[in-house]
């Protein structure tokens, strides 16, 4: 006969004795949604088997047998069922039903318990049960069942006091349930986010007599608990009974399911290589772990291709990123931006040699010999707690890139095998991420380099207007873009301002950049009218389109860039300023207007007739003329300055000439200003994350090796990063402030087409010479009118003028009505004419010629005396 107070079960199957109670959970629908380890005993099905199926695929009877009949009612049920074994085989059971009701009294879910029937069930070898008649009474049963469940049962009354305890309930609290018994539960516990929980729940059952369920985390283990009132006969609510599931295994897997999930989209956000391993850091602590390192080697940080050798020996890396759950612990061995040597046998240079994630801890001796070495990380691990640690390589397409390490401390389980799979998942996206930025960087500082190469590191000195400049490349993953400007010197004291963009950004685009500006310059060397140097870089652009289509049907390659869609775009605005008249003739290609501000503190938008962007071809360029006086500040840019998501470009342009209006100091402080008010700065920039430890990794691109992120600085004079960075698209600011020659350093003389007025003009040419005090550059000028005055007389047509400008050198221009150019001869021994202009560009500084309106003008520059300049 079986003692009372132990339920040992045998199965007529197996033979062994059943210590476990045969239970089950049933929902209200009749799914088996709980299995117990004795009913897998007792029937031999597993609960994977089980679980989530109908319970009547449990039958060996009719589904009309009154057990399933009954449990679509709403009381408590024993008696006789036959089931079916896992063999196949039919068992007599006695089965017994306590339902979970809801507030209005019914049936939400039942607690089935089996046994085997008295009488019945001989084993194989003819044995009765354990249990006797008389012995497996219901009382006992239920209590052995409700005693040894594997979940842990509790019951309260109405005022929340304890009533009974299973096992498992009285070992998750650490005490006894005649300790507990009678007491308040808000008395036993102590106060955290776990009781609060739990007790609001149960005074929301008492209170309304509604079943609930959630989800908790207790001891380090996550619990599925279900709550149900206990009614009486009356529908009154007499206490609330509990079940609390160990849910840990489902919990940790859908956590890493979720982490490899946001993985996908928090990992690589940027191509900025520190970014990216800074988002591995923020995405894993403290889901994960309570501190993580990433270390790089410096090829990555600098763009370029890292060894794919495997790395046996010690090896340097540089932290780029850390983060930690709490701040300052345990505390960063290594200073972002700094290197460290791993030994050899420590685990992130184990885990660089084989290319495989390491796990250790404190039982592993390597382990505990590389933290001995090192004060800072031997204090992590015996003050601040650190007790597990995963070294997991990063590598992507066969190439080890850097290592990141992984510490627990706070979680008192150490790593486990799973976490290190995960985590080698999420190195190994992080790793993909981090080698196209590192790819990106370098093709980013190839095409920046490009683009700053094609770009004036300064100005030319010249006497027409005082000149600043600022360039910021952009700070978008696109590239290097194809703004560019540019200030050149004219013949006759003038200069041409100039701002081009090109659509697109890359390589292509800066090579495009270019070559528009080395043909800015040379259509600007033949002196051409800026509507007639827009027509032909028109048709520039149209022979570049034409040769790119040609180049991609020869190779077979597809277009790269969006540009190849629709050909070249570009678009560029053409200044030239006149010092002696003052006068600006401006002509667009489809470029946004230029802002003046006079002297009088006006400031006003050129009223341009723009033509169309440049490679459209067919279409006319219009030139605009307007006087400036002296002192007046142009303005010119591209659109990156004035565009932008949050406004469009009319607002741009507002905010552009109220921020001209502001009172500046120089030219230097205006850039600053403008660029200021239609951009954020560096120091408006968002903060980068700060880590949890305290100390933020915005810097760390700085100090990693020199590496150049896509935030690279902005151009200033002399190459001086500004303070100004990371503009959504590229910018180009040029601001100039005009001069004037006055009437005392200009002489103008009209001609007549006569060859004897040439000796009357050299003595002309030397008097004004004498007022200006340059006597000593007397000679070479009477030779130098006297040449040119000759050829327009005896080559060219009235009218005839002669013109000489002082000012950082003297200019001597002699113009006439027709418009053949001359050029420059050898001329034999016994030729009369020919040697003229060879003895002009001999003599002096340089000549040219330049056509006019009404013919052409021909110019010859001399440098001035020392002391006169």
């Amino acid at each position: 006969m079986a003692r009372r107070d132990k339920a040992v079960l045998e199965s007529p199957h197996d033979h062994e004795p059943v210590t476990d109670p045969a239970t089950a959970t049933v929902s209200r629908q009749g799914v088996v949604t709980g299995w117990s380890v004795g009913a897998q005993r007792l029937l031999g099905h597993p609960a994977t088997d089980i679980v989530g199926r109908d319970v009547t695929e449990l039958l060996a009877a009719d589904p009309s047998d009154a057990a399933w009949v009954a449990l679509a009612g709403a009381g408590a049920w024993r008696g006789a069922a036959a089931i079916r074994h896992r063999d196949g085989s039919r068992l007599d059971l006695g089965l017994g039903a306590c339902p979970s009701l809801d507030g209005e009294g019914r049936a939400n879910g039942f607690v089935v318990t089996f046994a085997p029937e008295p009488g019945g069930n001989e084993d194989r070898n003819g044995d009765r049960d354990e249990y006797g008649e008389g012995e497996a009474d219901d009382r006992g049963m239920l209590e052995r069942s409700f005693t040894q469940a594997p979940v842990a049962l509790a019951t309260f009354d109405a005022e929340l006091r304890y009533q009974r305890l299973n096992d498992i309930a009285c070992e998750m609290l650490g005490t006894t349930a005649a300790q507990l018994r009678g007491r308040r539960y808000p008395d036993t516990v102590s106060d955290n986010v776990a009781t609060r929980g739990f007790l609001r729940h149960l005074r929301q059952v008492a209170e309304t007599g509604t079943p609930t369920s959630y989800d908790s985390h207790f001891g380090g283990r996550a619990w599925n608990i279900e709550m149900w009132p206990v009614k009486d006969p009356s529908g009154r609510v007499r206490g609330v009974s509990t079940a609390s599931f160990d849910s840990s295994a489902q919990h940790w897997a859908q956590q890493r399911l979720a982490l490899l999930n946001e993985a996908g989209t928090r990992i690589g956000t940027t191509l900025d290589v520190v970014r990216t391993a800074q988002e591995l850091t923020e995405l894993v602590v403290p889901r994960l772990a309570d501190f993580v390192s990433v270390d790089l080697l410096d090829s990555v940080l600098k763009g370029e291709e890292p060894t794919r050798e495997p790395i046996d020996a010690a090896v340097v890396l540089r932290r780029v990123a850390h983060r930690s759950a709490v701040a300052g612990v345990p505390e960063a061995a290594v200073a972002l931006g700094a290197v460290d040597t791993y030994p050899a046998y420590s685990p992130p240079a184990r885990c660089l040699a084989l290319g495989r994630p390491f796990l250790s801890g404190l039982e592993d001796p390597d382990f505990v010999r590389w933290i001995a070495g090192d004060d800072v990380r031997s204090a992590g691990v015996h003050h601040a707690g650190v007790h597990s640690g995963m070294a997991v390589p990063l590598r992507a397409r066969g190439i080890t890139l850097g290592v990141a390490v992984f510490w627990r401390r706070l979680r008192p389980e150490p790593f486990q095998p799973d976490d290190l799979v995960l985590a080698e998942e999420l190195a190994g996206r992080a790793a993909v991420c981090v080698d196209n930025a590192r790819r990106y960087t370098r093709e980013y500082t190839a095409a920046l380099t490009l683009q700053r190469s094609l770009l004036p590191r300064g100005l030319p000195g010249q006497a027409a207007v005082e000149a600043a400049f600022r360039y910021l490349p952009a700070g978008s993953e696109a590239g290097a873009g194809g703004d560019w400007f540019d200030v050149i010197p004219l013949s006759g004291t003038r200069v041409a301002l100039v701002v081009g963009d090109v659509a697109g950004h890359g390589v292509r685009a800066s090579a495009t950049m270019g070559s528009l500006r080395t043909a800015v310059r040379t259509l600007a060397d033949v002196d051409l009218p800026p509507d007639e140097l827009l027509t032909h870089l028109d048709d520039l652009v149209t022979h570049l389109t034409a040769d790119d289509d040609t180049t991609d049907r020869d190779d077979g390659t597809a277009a790269s860039d969006a540009q190849d869609a629709d050909g070249i775009s570009a678009t560029c605005l053409y200044a030239v300023y006149d010092p002696v008249s003052r006068l600006c003739t401006l002509a667009s290609a489809g470029h946004p207007p230029p802002g003046v501000l006079s002297p009088d503190g006006t400031v006003s938008l050129v009223g341009l007739s723009p033509g169309p962007p440049l490679g459209v071809g067919g279409l006319p360029f219009e030139a605009t003329e307007l006087e400036l006086a002296e002192g007046s500040l142009i303005v010119l840019y591209t659109d990156g300055l004035i565009e932008a998501r949050d406004r469009d470009i009319d607002a741009g342009l507002d905010r552009l000439c109220q921020a001209l209006a502001c009172p500046s100091p120089s030219l230097e402080v205006t850039c600053d200003t403008l660029i200021d008010a239609l951009l954020p700065s560096a120091a408006a920039q968002p903060d980068e994350p700060a880590q949890a430890d305290g100390s933020a990794q915005a810097g760390a691109s700085a100090q990693a090796g020199g590496f150049a992120s896509s935030s690279s600085p902005g151009l200033r004079p002399g190459g001086s990063p500004s303070r100004f960075a990371r503009p959504a698209d590229d910018v180009a600011l040029l601001v100039a402030r005009t001069r004037a020659l006055h009437a005392d350093q200009v002489a103008t003389w009209g001609l007549p087409a006569d060859p004897e007025i040439v000796a009357d003009t050299r003595l002309q040419a030397s008097r004004q010479l004498q007022a200006w005090g340059l006597e000593e550059v007397g000679f070479i000028t009477e030779l130098v009118v006297s040449e040119l005055v000759t050829n327009a007389i005896r080559y060219g047509a009235a009218p005839i003028q002669l013109r000489l400008i002082r000012d950082r050198t003297l200019i001597c221009e002699v113009s006439d009505g027709n418009s053949a150019a001359p050029h420059l001869r050898r001329a034999r021994t016994f030729d009369e004419g020919g040697r003229g202009l060879l003895l002009v560009s001999q003599l002096t500084q340089g000549w040219g010629t330049r056509q006019t309106t009404s013919g052409k003008t021909i110019w010859a520059e001399q440098l001035l005396p020392t002391g006169h300049a």
